[in-house]
């Protein structure tokens, strides 16, 4: 069965369509208004070899919050209406990034429980014209929207781009592999509970 998804979301705030195809080749088509953001989203198709297909507008003329948000948001959802039951899942994926002087490394387990921990040395407030602050809001949400749990932890970095873009390879290398169907498994779910939903 294909894991795919599509959200359609429409807010007074923002008005968002997202799709995703989770066995993709990492391809991106975004249209957001925020160009960082699209940027990072390009490394975690890229590195998830998760498709996905967007198109957001939001009120920028306030910030870039709220559609940095409500993406992060769509995005978690349909991650998580991908995924269906889990069965023959791997469920855990973890990797750790180098980005020049930097190295992050991330941790996912789709276990159907929310929790998100970030320890990342940001030293300024923008980069370029994007909030670093909205880095962690953008994980915070997916990670909740995704029912999972997502810890992340850059050990060091001296430049703000690249704690950000190493951030967002690492998430995307373990989900990767979290998401990937473990042939092992012989098509069931990886819990001792024998679901992974609520």
């Amino acid at each position: 069965m294909p894991r795919t998804a599509q959200i359609d979301r429409k807010t007074a705030e923002t008005q968002i369509r997202l799709s995703v195809d989770l066995d993709g080749r990492g391809a991106l088509s975004a249209k957001t208004g925020v160009g960082f953001l699209d940027h990072m989203l390009a490394h975690l198709a890229k590195h998830s070899l998760m498709d996905i297909t967007l198109a957001a507008s939001g009120d920028l003329h306030v910030d870039d919050h709220h559609t940095v948000e409500d993406i992060a948001i769509c995005l978690g959802t349909a991650l998580l209406q991908a995924l269906g039951d889990k069965a023959g899942i791997r469920r855990y994926g973890w990797a750790m990034v180098p980005m020049d002087e930097t190295l992050a490394a991330a941790a996912i387990d789709l276990s159907g429980r929310t929790a998100f921990i970030m320890n990342a040395p940001f030293t300024a407030g923008k980069i370029g014209t994007f909030d670093t602050q909205l880095v962690g809001e953008f994980l915070r949400q997916f990670a909740a929207s995704a029912k999972m749990n997502l810890h992340v932890n850059v050990a060091y970095g001296a430049n703000d781009h690249h704690i950000a873009e190493a951030i967002f390879k690492a998430v995307a290398m373990a989900l990767r592999r979290a998401k990937e169907i473990d042939p092992a498994r012989g098509g069931q779910v990886p819990s001792t509970k024998g679901t992974l939903g609520e």
